[in-house]
């Protein structure tokens, strides 16, 4: 049950997630003009296994939003099974978790797989953008776990 209601959770908090993400990107002095790493994401894991000549650009659109989401509900999924009981402490583990989700990908196997240049390598508005829209995310799903435990 737990593992049920965090992947929806890590759903759903993709949502406010990638409101960040865009409103940041079109705001954020310093912000690159390519790309959200989503995008990149799923263009590079198309590249790397061969097919992206096989995706025109709407599918690379649903491709990149399945993929956001679907490592969303999974990150969701795994934050579940140790979140904290009660509402506060959900929120703030939610807000560490994300930031280990942020680091872990973006230092860590993006790279590692070759699908994607480390965040050493991106601008610090970049950085910025992606660890705010990581809190969020670690923020919103906490609070749908505490919220569904009703402590």
């Amino acid at each position: 049950m737990n593992v049920l209601i965090g992947a929806a959770a890590g759903a759903a908090a993709t949502v406010p997630m990638t409101i960040v993400m865009e409103t940041l990107h079109e705001q954020l002095p310093g912000e690159p003009a390519r790309p959200l790493p989503p995008r990149e994401i799923a263009e590079g894991i198309t590249i790397k296994i061969g097919v992206r000549r096989e995706f025109d650009e709407r599918q690379i659109q649903q491709l990149t939003l399945a993929g956001h989401v679907g490592y969303g509900a999974a990150c969701g999924a795994v934050f579940a099974l140790m979140a904290p009981r009660n509402m506060p402490a959900a929120i703030a583990a939610g807000m560490a978790f994300g930031l280990g989700v942020w680091a872990g990908s973006y230092l860590g196997w993006l790279p590692a797989i070759g699908v994607r240049q480390s965040a050493t390598e991106d601008p610090s508005a970049r950085n910025g953008l992606m660890i705010a829209a990581h809190v969020v995310w670690g923020a919103a799903a906490g609070a749908i776990i505490g919220a569904s435990r009703g402590e």
